[in-house]
C-alpha cells in the first residue's frame, strides 16, 4: 500500500463510531469495531490535502465521479456516517469564495435559478402531484408522499387562521399549491413571489386551470422589492425560502415582513434550522444550493423579538423531513430511466448523494426543521390553544 492510501486511511480512522469497511487496491480495512454496517470502495485514494481542505467536497466529488463506490444502501451508509459530521475538516480560508457568496439580488437570482430552473419536467418525475418541494407532514405511518404534502399544507393553513377575503402573501411560493389550496378552501386573495422562472410559469398555468385569476397572482420578485408594491397583507407564509436569504440579510427579511404585514397579522416561517450558527456544507453549496445558509433557531427568534413579533408557536418537524426525503429518493430511483435521458451519470450520482445525505443529517439531528408562528404585535382575538 502506498503513502496516499496510508494517509487516507489514517484520516478516516477517526470516523469510528459505527464500523464500516474500506476497500482499496484489493485490500480491506475495518474502521471501528464490530460487524461493518457498510462497505466503501475507493477506486483511487483521496489525498490528505483534499480531505483536510474539505472532507465534504473530497468524499462528495469522489462519489459523483465514481471514484468512491458505496456497496449496498446509500442512505443507510450515510446515516451511520454523517452523525459524525463534526469530525469533518473545512479550510474556511481556502473555501471563502464558496462559503461566503454575495447576497446581492443579481447573484442570489443566479443561485436560486441554478437549482429551481433545472426544469419542471425533471421535478415532476420525483415530487408528488402537488409539486411541493418541502417537508411533508406524516399524520399516519403509512401516509403517501402526496397525503403528507396535503397534510402539511392543510396544517400550515390552519395555523394561519384564515378567513374569507383576507390577503395572504407566500414568499418563495414554489409551484403554488399552498396558495391554490388557500384560495379554494378559504377564499383568500393571494400573492406568490419566486425567483424561479420555471416555478412562475407552472404556477401561472395552474391558476388558469383552476379558474383562480380573481384570487391569485404570482410575480417573479425578490422579497426586498415587496415594499415597492405599496401593499399590506393579513397573513404571510414562507416555506423553505429563508435558507436562501443569507445570514447578512436575515434582519432585512424580518424587517420587510414587519413593514408589509398588517398589525395583529400572522406570519408563519417554515425553514431548515440548526442548533448553532455555521457557514454551511461546502459540497452542498458548490453543487446543490449555492449561497445556501441554514439559520439557527435562536438567531431568528432574537430578530422576531427586535421587531415586536410575538411568538405563538414553535414546532419541530425534523423526522417528517427524513421521511419526505426518503420518499423523494425512492421516486427518483423509480424514474431513473427517464432522468437518465436528461442528465448524465455524474448528475444522477450527485442528486442521489444530495437526497440521501440530507435524509441522514435530519435523522441524526445535525439539522432541524422548524415552523414558527408569530403575530405582528399583540393579537388577543386568536384562539388560545395550538389546536385551533
Amino acid at each position: 500500500m502506498d503513502t496516499a492510501d496510508n494517509l487516507m486511511l489514517k484520516f478516516l480512522q477517526k470516523f469510528d463510531e459505527n464500523p464500516f469497511l474500506i476497500k482499496t487496491k484489493g485490500k480491506e480495512h475495518l474502521i471501528g469495531a464490530g460487524e461493518p454496517i457498510f462497505t466503501v470502495e475507493f477506486k483511487k485514494p483521496l489525498s490528505l490535502s483534499e480531505l483536510t481542505n474539505s472532507t465534504s467536497l473530497a468524499l462528495g466529488e469522489a462519489y459523483m465521479k465514481g471514484d468512491l463506490i458505496i456497496e449496498g444502501d446509500l442512505y443507510k451508509a450515510l446515516d451511520s456516517f454523517l452523525g459524525q459530521r463534526e469530525k469533518f475538516s473545512t479550510n474556511t480560508g481556502l473555501l471563502k469564495k464558496l462559503l461566503f457568496t454575495s447576497t446581492r439580488k443579481k447573484n442570489q437570482l443566479k443561485e436560486v435559478s441554478s437549482h429551481y430552473d433545472i426544469g419542471n419536467d425533471f421535478y415532476k418525475l420525483w415530487l408528488d402531484e402537488t409539486m411541493s418541494y418541502s417537508c411533508g407532514y406524516f399524520k399516519n405511518e403509512n401516509d403517501s408522499l402526496y397525503n403528507a404534502q396535503i397534510n402539511k399544507i392543510d396544517y400550515t393553513l390552519k395555523k394561519l387562521y384564515l378567513k374569507e377575503g383576507q390577503t395572504l402573501l407566500d414568499i418563495g411560493c414554489g409551484w403554488g399549491y399552498l396558495l391554490i389550496t388557500a384560495a379554494k378552501k378559504y377564499k383568500i386573495k393571494g400573492l406568490g413571489i419566486t425567483l424561479s422562472k420555471e416555478q412562475q410559469k407552472e404556477f401561472q398555468k395552474r391558476i388558469k386551470e383552476e379558474n383562480l385569476e380573481n384570487y391569485l397572482e404570482v410575480e417573479l420578485m425578490d422579497y426586498r422589492d415587496l415594499q415597492s408594491l405599496d401593499r399590506k397583507f393579513d397573513r404571510i407564509v414562507s416555506i423553505g425560502m429563508l435558507e436562501h436569504v443569507g445570514r447578512k440579510n436575515y434582519d432585512k427579511f424580518i424587517k420587510t415582513a414587519k413593514k408589509i404585514l398588517n398589525p395583529g397579522g400572522l406570519f408563519l416561517l417554515h425553514y431548515i434550522s440548526a442548533l448553532k450558527e455555521f457557514d454551511g456544507d461546502p459540497w452542498i453549496k458548490k453543487y446543490i444550493f449555492p449561497g445556501g445558509v441554514i439559520p439557527s433557531l435562536r438567531e431568528i427568534e432574537n430578530l422576531f423579538g427586535e421587531y415586536n413579533f410575538h411568538t405563538l408557536d414553535i414546532e419541530n418537524l425534523r423526522n417528517h423531513y427524513t421521511k419526505t426525503l426518503l420518499c423523494w429518493n425512492r421516486n427518483f430511483h423509480d424514474n431513473l430511466n427517464e432522468i437518465s435521458k436528461k442528465f448524465n451519470s455524474e448528475f444522477i450520482r450527485m442528486w442521489e448523494m444530495y437526497l440521501c445525505s440530507c435524509a441522514a443529517i435530519f435523522h441524526n439531528g445535525v439539522v432541524d426543521l422548524h415552523q414558527i408562528l408569530v403575530t405582528n404585535g399583540i393579537n388577543n382575538n386568536l384562539p388560545i390553544t395550538r389546536w385551533y
